[in-house]
């Protein structure tokens, strides 16, 4: 805030101009206080001065300005009657003084009415006018801001002035910093030298005079890039805030505080751009009364670039005139508009600002709306004097729309050779259009076309023709108009698309939908669909066709025709070949060989004395035979922590079902906190086995029968234990015959306040778990083994809420008890006494 405010000083002028403000302002007081009722006295405005909100930079501070540029200046009554004349205060009958407002009320009441709406719809055309003006979006965007950034490098042509403040940085040999304020005289006071004239000096400048005067005191004092030991280098700190004067066609025009570094845009910003009446290209920056600049804002608005555009100096002052020529571009133009035009500038410069002509732009000719001295007048102006012709102030330009419609086109589609769009021209006659199209071919039903015809009043009829006779000579060719559509049926587009499925172990299968063709066979259909498969029961192949006579008044009428063959497994023709022809919609299919059984594996890891991939030899092979094929466990097998995975997949409806009771659980927080992982389709599953037991009775009922994919792993004999869940400190401990459970959670830090101890389990390396279970008031914790894994699961707050109803039952059972025990022990005691 400091900043903010800091950047305004009031000089002795404006003090001087304050107090003949307020000095006035009294004595209109005064004399409006002796003056009787309705003399008027001190009701004018054109004299009203307003200063500017301290920390407002965007008000103007000097002679106030109407709201909207253009609008009429509105006097009172008593100015309407001195300017006939009539000097009211010399009335001596104060009756006559109210008769006069009273009837200047009742005219300004009539006419209230009448003005607010024409001054509603004269803002209104002004505000709809100022949406056309080329350049106005750049000034009425909020996403467009062209305040200066002061989070820039000290520009090295910047010109010091007054309310600056320099920061002299002095490195190298010796390490230095100054702190330099320009005061209103231009000087800056430092204190080795004294005083330094720096205002008018840009900072390279300054930079140079600091290096003169400093260097007595510094060794080697130099400009950074020199060869000299210590160098000293100037950046702004602080800038200065200037007064700008913006006059003319502009939205807010007024006197602006702005900081040092803004240029011309910057400030012609604040003011809200040129009004409907500015200027936007003739826009003058005048410093002491010449002029310094000329801004060009289509510069800008064209080519993103304003290189008139300069840094502003205090009292500098932008005049925005009126515009000089204006002409207004519509129809079909990219950027339809009002724009200002240079007194040289041609048509083809309008439809330059324009953007051009649109895709669908009638570019022959443009309509010119122009201005006389008594009325207007309408010009063609053709292509080849886009160049020459120079548009008057006011001209209406209009670009048009191509006729959509071609005057020479008819079309043809369906089975020719070349359907499309042709000239009318070249092809006058139906045969001759034929021709072009380089005929029928094969599929073209010749028996009935269609010519869609538009007629001269736009209307639409269908003539029928035979081509077939037209073609054969039999009936005279028909004469082709404008626009006619010449439509050509194909023979497969009069019948149902025809297919013949495959279904089954073929290659590209498990079905394959073929196109029917004629004389196709069982081979040839199988062929196509990629031949058998090795599993596939060639003996069997089933061909299914549909009935087309059904018998609809019998309840067992047959419904399709069933025929069974034995196809020659190679497809070759020879004397095994069927030579079934196929029918229309015909499904063929191929069934799996019954005693087809491909290769199964499984999978030995860890200490086995082969691990690896072992095959099934047999569907009832068990873990035990297969173990022994593998021959056998090493001496370092840890047979408790063997593991089988095996691969389930999960039907949609078994998924479904997992994910309807996991949000069952979810949702009833009294099941425990619940974190739910996303179910996969196929996946492994851990399947508990005691190889223990299965390695002494072999074929026994622990021994279990493998499956295709099954991997057992059977890992070194563990000696740690995992520590997992809401103990202190979960960590992995050596495993210790003898200890409990309670002695591994107690080298884990034991458990925590929220630990939920009951719900306690144990993993064992094999895959199975063991849960804590309750006996009376007491937790039976599982047993550990190597290898294991303990967790605790963390306490949900209906947990807690359920331990402190708890508790709050077992403290009232307590109390009355307590209760009790003391009442029978007084009346005990008072019964002794």
């Amino acid at each position: 805030m400091k900043k903010f405010f800091g950047s305004f000083s009031v000089s002795s002028a404006q003090r001087a101009i304050f107090h003949v403000c307020l000095i006035s302002f009294v004595t209109i007081i005064i004399a409006k206080a002796q003056t009787p009722t309705g003399t008027g006295t001190g009701s004018t405005s054109s004299g009203s001065t307003s200063a500017p909100a301290q920390g407002q930079p965007t008000a103007p501070s000097t002679t106030a300005q109407p709201a909207k540029t253009g609008a009429p200046t509105t006097t009172t009554a008593t100015q309407q009657g001195t300017d006939k004349g009539t000097d009211v205060k010399k009335s001596a009958d104060p009756k006559a003084v109210l008769t006069q407002e009273e009837k200047a009320k009742e005219i300004k009441d009539e006419k209230a009415g009448t003005e607010d709406a024409e001054e509603a719809y004269r803002q209104a055309e002004l505000t709809k006018m100022r949406r056309k003006i080329f350049g106005n979006q750049l000034f009425n965007n909020p996403k467009v801001d062209f305040t200066p950034s002061e989070n820039i490098a000290t520009p090295r042509d910047y010109t010091i002035g007054p309310g600056d403040e320099l920061t002299a940085y002095i490195y190298g040999y010796s390490q230095s910093q100054i702190e330099m304020v320009v005061n209103s005289d231009g000087f800056a006071f430092i204190k080795p030298v004294g005083t330094v004239q720096l205002s008018g000096r840009t900072i390279e400048q300054a930079q140079k005079e600091l290096i003169t005067r400093l260097s007595p005191y510094y060794n080697n004092l130099g400009a950074p890039g020199s060869s000299a030991s210590t160098y000293l280098q100037i950046r702004l700190s602080r800038i200065r805030t200037i007064r700008v004067t913006v006059l003319g066609e502009v939205v807010t025009p007024g006197t602006y505080n702005v900081s040092s570094l803004s240029s011309a845009l910057n400030a012609l910003y604040l003011t809200g751009g040129p009004n409907e009446l500015g200027s936007f290209r003739q826009i003058q920056v005048i410093r002491r009364n010449k002029v310094a600049a000329t801004l060009d804002l289509y510069e800008l608005l064209m080519n993103g670039t304003l290189n008139s555009d300069i840094r502003l100096q205090d009292n500098d002052v932008i005049q925005v005139g009126v515009y000089a020529k204006r002409v207004e571009i519509k129809g079909n133009v990219k950027r339809p508009g009002l724009y200002e035009l240079l007194p040289t500038e041609t048509m083809d410069k309008v439809l330059t600002y324009a953007g051009g002509f649109t895709d669908n732009a009638y570019t022959e000719r443009m309509k010119v709306l122009g201005l006389t001295t008594k009325e207007r007048r309408i010009i063609d102006v053709r292509t080849g004097d886009y160049a020459k012709y120079v548009p008057n102030n006011g001209d209406e330009i209009t670009a048009e729309m191509l006729l959509p419609r071609f005057e020479n086109m008819v079309t043809i589609t369906g089975p020719v050779f070349r359907p499309g769009q042709y000239s009318l021209d070249q092809n006058k006659t139906l045969l001759q259009l034929l021709k072009s199209a380089e005929g029928i071919t094969g599929e073209a039903f010749t028996g009935r076309i269609n010519v869609i015809r538009t007629r001269e009043d736009l209307s639409v009829e269908n003539i029928s023709i035979n081509l077939a006779d037209m073609m054969a000579g039999k009936t005279d060719d028909l004469i082709l108009q404008r626009e006619d559509q010449i439509i050509i049926p194909s023979k497969f587009e009069l019948r149902e698309a025809a297919f013949i499925k495959v279904i089954g172990e073929v290659n590209n299968g498990p079905e394959v939908n073929l196109d029917y063709t004629s004389n196709l066979t069982i081979e040839d259909a199988i062929i196509r669909a990629g031949g058998f498969k090795e599993s596939a029961a060639n003996s069997q192949v089933e061909i299914v066709r549909r009935k087309r006579d059904v018998n609809v008044k019998s309840a067992s009428a047959q419904v399709a025709d069933i025929f069974n063959f034995d196809v020659n497994r190679d497809l070759t023709i020879d004397g095994n070949d069927t030579r079934f022809v196929l029918e229309p919609y015909d499904e063929i299919l191929v069934r799996a060989a019954s005693n087809y059984q491909p290769q199964t594996f499984v999978t030995f890891q860890g200490e086995v004395v082969n691990p690896g991939i072992h095959g099934i030899k047999s569907k009832d092979e068990k873990l035990s035979d297969l173990l022994v094929r593998a021959g056998g466990l090493t001496a370092q097998a840890y047979v408790n922590g063997a593991t089988l995975l095996r691969k389930v997949t999960l039907s949609d409806e078994e998924i479904q079902q997992r994910n309807k009771a996991v949000a069952e659980i979810s949702d009833d927080a009294k099941k425990g906190q619940f974190v739910g992982t996303e179910i996969d389709k196929n996946k492994q599953e851990a399947i508990g086995i005691d190889l223990g037991r299965i390695l002494k009775n072999p074929g026994g009922r622990e021994d279990i029968i493998l499956q295709d994919g099954d991997i057992i792993d059977i890992p070194k004999r563990l000696e740690t234990v995992r520590l997992q869940g809401e103990l202190l400190f979960p960590t992995t401990v050596k495993f210790r015959t003898g200890n409990s459970f309670m002695d591994y959670v107690s080298q884990g830090g034991g458990f925590t306040r929220m630990s939920l101890k009951r719900k306690s389990y144990v993993i064992y390396p094999n895959g199975s778990v063991d849960r804590t279970r309750k006996f009376l008031f007491f937790n039976i914790y599982p047993k550990v083994e190597p290898g294991s894994e303990i967790h605790v699961p963390q306490r949900t707050q209906s947990d807690l809420v359920e331990a402190q109803r708890a508790l709050q039952s077992v403290i009232g059972i307590s109390s009355t008890v307590m209760t009790l025990i003391t009442t029978v022990i007084a009346f005990k005691f008072l019964g002794n006494q």
